[in-house]
């Protein structure tokens, strides 16, 4: 791997030098194709036919930084650039400085004065707004760039490779080129689709909408709610657990079988915890937690079912539930300590109708209606959540 990575670093510069040298051509692409098939960048096509068929606007989902790259080795199009600082890092990874750095109505005008030219290549869009692993759903998808146009033509992107991740959250654009330079090869699958017009009265939320459930159909995955928006508060809420809790595993809350985890290719332990740590340490360090919230629970019990799901939250669930059947120690759940009053409050704005949690340690006694002991797991549940949330 790392005599790949040394041999492809001085490759790819003559890689750039070419693409940078050559006018925008089918010989240039097909140059650059092949010096990239030795970098171990593998590009495939099905339905060429489709391609180019008059469209002048591509959508595409977004998985890895060098999707425009890829699907620019097969037809001429621009990326704008969205983010970054706009200069000669900019220029060289492909994007299109437009100068606009206002807001999505200024770009989108813009973008509109450059499709009306029609010496210009297409535009090459991603209303994802994210990089996802590709194999769990789409993010939801943003609605500017279907103002630009009344037809679009979605692409389908579908990238593998051994060994590594293709899509980690948090992950650079640099990082993600060592690893590709690292493995040994990495396969790009681009699916051409018919071009999609806008219905009549047809909003460009609807329009982006039933662009991304084709998109999700043609790949065999979920098109989801969740936005860019929501993937950079998740990944403020996994740094900023892993600062608090150094041995917490990474998901929402801890829970490795997470939606986020599938979207995003991210960690299940966070970066604080070394990948090496064996896996009886991370076992340890979560059922710690659960002993904290459930003193009364035998900690071998813990360890087990924490074995099994690798979720703090599922196993306090477990536990709770009756799902875990156990021999309960000196110490009851009782003895635990009580939600404060404004936490009480706050549930109960909540939850609306459900009653909030009582501020004195639940009763020890059994009570003698089955409504009543209902009851009275109900409140020491939420009592025992609201105590592991603080």
């Amino acid at each position: 791997g790392l005599c790949l990575l040394v041999l492809r670093v001085f490759i790819g510069v003559h890689v750039f030098l070419v693409s940078c040298a050559l006018p925008d051509s089918v010989v240039r692409r097909f140059i650059v194709r092949v010096m990239c098939s030795v970098l171990g960048l593998l590009v495939r096509q099905s339905d060429p036919r489709l391609r180019g068929a008059g469209a002048r606007v591509f959508i595409a989902n977004h998985v890895t930084p060098f999707d425009h790259n890829v699907v620019s080795l097969l037809t001429s199009c621009n990326t704008p650039a969205l983010s970054g600082a706009p200069g000669f890092i900019c220029w060289s990874r492909g994007f299109m400085e437009l100068g606009v750095t206002g807001s999505r109505a200024e770009l989108v005008d813009s973008l509109k004065e450059y499709s009306a030219q029609q010496g210009n290549p297409p535009l090459l869009l991603f209303p994802e707004e994210a990089a996802t692993n590709g194999r769990a759903g789409l993010l939801r998808f943003s609605s500017w760039p279907f103002s630009i146009l009344d037809e679009v033509q979605p692409v389908a992107l579908q990238v593998r490779r051994p060994l590594v991740a293709v899509s980690v959250a948090d992950s650079s654009w640099i990082t993600e080129l060592l690893w590709t330079f690292f493995v040994p090869f990495t396969v790009y699958q681009v699916r051409w689709m018919p071009s999609v017009p806008r219905r009549a009265d047809e909003r460009s939320e609807d329009f982006a909408l039933r662009v991304q459930e084709l998109l999700a159909m043609e790949l065999g995955v979920v098109s989801t709610r969740i936005t860019a928006a929501d993937r950079t508060e998740h990944m403020k809420r996994l740094r900023h657990t892993a600062q608090r809790l150094p041995f917490a595993p990474g998901g929402d809350p801890g829970c490795g079988t997470s939606a986020w985890a599938l979207l995003w290719g991210g960690s299940l332990v966070p970066p604080s915890l070394p990948r090496g740590a064996p896996e009886d340490v991370r076992v340890v360090a979560m059922a710690q937690q659960v002993k904290e919230v459930l003193p009364h629970v035998p900690l071998e019990v813990i360890r087990t079912d924490l074995v099994q799901t690798n979720c703090v939250d599922t196993t306090i669930a477990n536990l709770l539930e009756g799902r875990v059947h156990f021999f309960p120690e000196n110490k009851e759940p009782g003895d635990l300590p009580a939600p404060s009053t404004s936490q009480a409050a706050a549930a109960s704005g909540i939850q609306g109708s459900v009653p909030a949690p009582s501020s004195k340690p639940a009763p020890k006694q059994f009570a003698k209606s089955p409504v009543e002991r209902h009851l009275s797991l109900q409140e020491r549940k939420r009592a025992l959540y609201d105590y592991a949330r603080r």
